[in-house]
């Protein structure tokens, strides 16, 4: 006898192509409507407004569990975002589209090298890149060597951002996840840029990624206390 196949009805809901089309749709016009209902500010945006008056593409950092609000980051550039190939990961990619990024599929253990050839290629034609360096599955707050390879191979310097609210819920995944609560207060916050010099050895390599995961948790730290006064 033929084992029989398991059936689960999440699955099939998940990959329904009605499902597929409507979520998006309705998550972003979600995000948005949060968005607007957040009073925003922005630290130390002069820094990214630097780098672009200079003709510099960027490469735009945070950690995976703040990529809610990041769509509204800055607003406005071209820019290209790498999602996971995983199931999951159509969703979000449908979502980035809408916000009118161009994106990137791949990850470290699916598709990495074309998907960085890609990144690569949108680097020179002029897009901005945004990267979670810990995405898309962890480990948390980690910084994997591809972002800094890219800078590398490219010049283009590293902005390390993050964002909070002072009323917030946390998810219990694996990141974190972090959901602003609507008519609080929120913040983004960006560090210097970092640039990594085209010579740069291994050690060295590993020393940025230090240095870029230090400079994240600081900011994310600092997000988080931004509005104490609002807890």
């Amino acid at each position: 006898m033929r084992p029989r196949r398991s059936f689960r009805v999440g699955d099939a809901v998940r990959d329904n192509r009605l499902v597929l089309f409507v979520i998006p749709w309705l998550a972003s016009g979600l995000m948005k409507a949060l968005h607007r209902l957040l009073r925003v500010v922005h630290v130390n945006r002069n820094y990214p407004e630097r780098c672009l008056a200079k003709g510099e593409r960027v490469i735009v950092a945070f950690w995976h569990g703040r990529l809610l609000m990041m769509p509204f980051v800055y607003p406005g550039q071209p820019t290209a975002i790498l999602i996971s190939q995983h199931r999951d990961g159509e969703y979000i990619s449908r979502i980035a589209a809408i916000f009118g990024f161009c994106v990137i599929r791949g990850s470290a253990t699916r598709g990495g090298v074309r998907a960085f050839k890609q990144m690569l290629r949108a680097l020179k034609e002029g897009f901005n890149l945004v990267i979670t360096p810990d995405g898309p599955k962890g480990p948390r707050a980690k910084v994997k060597s591809g972002i800094i390879d890219l800078a590398r191979l490219t010049g283009a310097p590293i902005l390390p951002v993050s964002f909070s609210s002072g009323r917030r819920r946390f998810l219990k995944s694996w990141d974190a996840f972090l959901l602003p609560l609507p008519f609080s207060r929120a913040v983004y916050i960006w560090g210097e840029p970092i640039y990594v010099e085209s010579t740069a050895t291994k050690e060295e390599v590993a020393k940025h990624q230090d240095l870029l995961a230090a400079r994240l948790d600081l900011l994310t730290m600092e997000a988080d206390e931004y509005f104490k006064a609002d807890r």
